[in-house]
């Protein structure tokens, strides 16, 4: 795992108001953690933002950037997705991982046999899962659990998965309707 590694903990989703203010949309389990990091930067690590927090609202917070001082250069960055250095995120507990760590771990399971790579974690409120694959298009869903995932070695680059039974055969064809006279 490379610390200096680009991960992003937020996104500046448009502009609020006339004065520069901007949307802030968070992607730090603390959503308000994100002010903590210091200056973030864009993916290319070229444009740097420093921001202060204004107000929250539902899913965002309202804050000021310095050097944006009206609406037009605030809706320029509308969509700029934030970014810090790996080596900047706290220290995580043993069994606990950073999404981002997890995208890229080889997959497989005990007899050896490879599914790929974690391709993306998703999480829509039932739990985290990962999208498993060689590319998008071949790639299926497998729950984050201990059951289904075994072990995590990031150091090693590698998941263990159990995928549980049934859950990768192939699609069997259905049975035709029978029609009674």
């Amino acid at each position: 795992m490379a610390s200096d590694r680009k991960i992003c903990v937020g996104m500046i989703a448009g502009a609020h108001g006339v004065r520069g203010l901007v949307r802030l949309r968070s992607f730090t389990e603390d959503p308000g953690s994100i002010i903590n990091y210091g200056t973030l930067t864009d993916e290319s690590g070229k444009q740097k933002f420093d921001f202060a927090l204004k107000s929250s609202l539902n899913d965002h917070f309202i804050a000021a950037i310095e050097g944006v001082t009206d609406r037009e250069a605030a809706e320029e960055l509308r969509g700029t997705k934030l970014f810090v250095a790996r080596s900047r995120l706290p220290k995580i507990r043993k069994g606990e991982y950073y999404e981002a760590d997890l995208v890229g771990l080889k997959a497989q399971n005990k007899k050896g046999k490879a599914f790929g790579t974690v391709l993306a974690v998703h999480n829509y409120g039932a739990g985290p899962f990962l999208e498993i694959g060689m590319t998008k298009r071949d790639s299926f869903m497998l729950p984050f659990t201990d059951a289904c995932v075994p072990d995590v070695d990031v150091g090693e680059g590698r998941i263990l998965i159990e995928p549980p039974t049934g859950w990768l055969d192939e699609k069997k064809s259905k049975p035709k309707p029978q029609v009674n006279a």
